[in-house]
């Protein structure tokens, strides 16, 4: 069924077997009732079994810890903080202001589509070395395919201070010996050794949820408020000062090839 025929078979009629509000009376999700079952939760457990379906209390304990480790830094610089700060200095709404981060955190080279990334491309190196190819050559092409290699190299800094924290934190949880971040190593290795780049942590994070099972998907919809935390400092910062004072410019730093006169303007009505 598709087309016209579907829409008309999808009219008032939304067959789920995720979940529903059956109102002054219960909650399901995925066959369980939401008040019997998930009434000692916490958030991450409760959002892992949403969108997976399974339950891991260890590796939803180390989920957050990743995620506070390394993704939602209270500095105002960074772009998506930025926004949310920039919102806090007009006075606009906590929900619009991390809302503005949130999308503006799925970027190319930072953020959410680097971790999609990373995951893709370590499912991928383990395909093609568990296929006899050797890992210094598929790197080492995908790198020139590319240009890049996700989860390796680092804009602003040579070294990823994130990598010690979080691998300890995996090594406590029993995450920390996997195959997957063990690749993610090895592929370090060849990567410093040909091209001085090093790991960042996205390469990290990935290969542990990858170890931990997760699906491509599964792992970028968990990630998907990793950075939040960070926005939600940045705008606060700025709506704790004077409005409108996040980093102003003068006009005389606007560099402008544009007409040279004065420009009159008029109110019009």
């Amino acid at each position: 069924m598709k087309g016209l025929p579907l829409l008309r078979y999808r009219e008032d009629n939304w067959e789920t077997e995720m979940g529903a509000w059956f109102a002054s009376e219960r909650v399901v999700l995925r066959g369980r009732d939401l008040f019997s079952n998930f009434s000692s939760s916490t958030w991450m457990e409760y959002l892992y079994f949403v969108i997976t379906g399974r339950e891991n209390k260890t590796f939803c304990r180390l989920t957050e810890t990743m995620w506070v480790l390394s993704t939602s830094y209270p500095e105002p610089r960074l772009w998506p903080n930025r926004i949310a700060a920039m919102a806090g200095t007009t006075r606009s709404t906590g929900v619009l202001g991390v809302s503005a981060g949130i999308a503006a955190s799925e970027a190319t080279i930072y953020g959410l589509k680097p971790i999609k990334g990373a995951y893709e491309f370590l499912h991928k190196a383990s395909k093609e070395k568990a296929s006899g190819r050797l890992l210094e050559e598929f790197v080492l092409s995908y790198l020139k395919e590319h240009k890049v290699v996700p989860g390796y190299g680092r804009p602003l800094a040579p070294a990823d201070e994130r990598i010690i924290p979080v691998v300890s934190a995996a090594k406590a949880a029993g995450y920390g010996d996997g195959e997957f971040l063990k690749l993610a190593f090895e592929i370090e290795n060849i990567l410093f050794s040909k091209k001085k780049m090093k790991m960042n942590i996205a390469a990290v994070n990935a290969a542990i949820a990858a170890d931990a099972g997760l699906a491509a998907r599964e792992y970028y919809l968990m990630a998907s408020m990793a950075f939040s935390a960070g926005m939600f400092a940045a705008m606060v910062d700025a709506m704790d000062k004077e409005e409108g004072t996040f980093f102003p410019l003068k006009v005389s730093r606007v560099k402008s090839i544009g007409h040279a006169e004065t420009r009159k303007w008029e109110a019009r009505l």
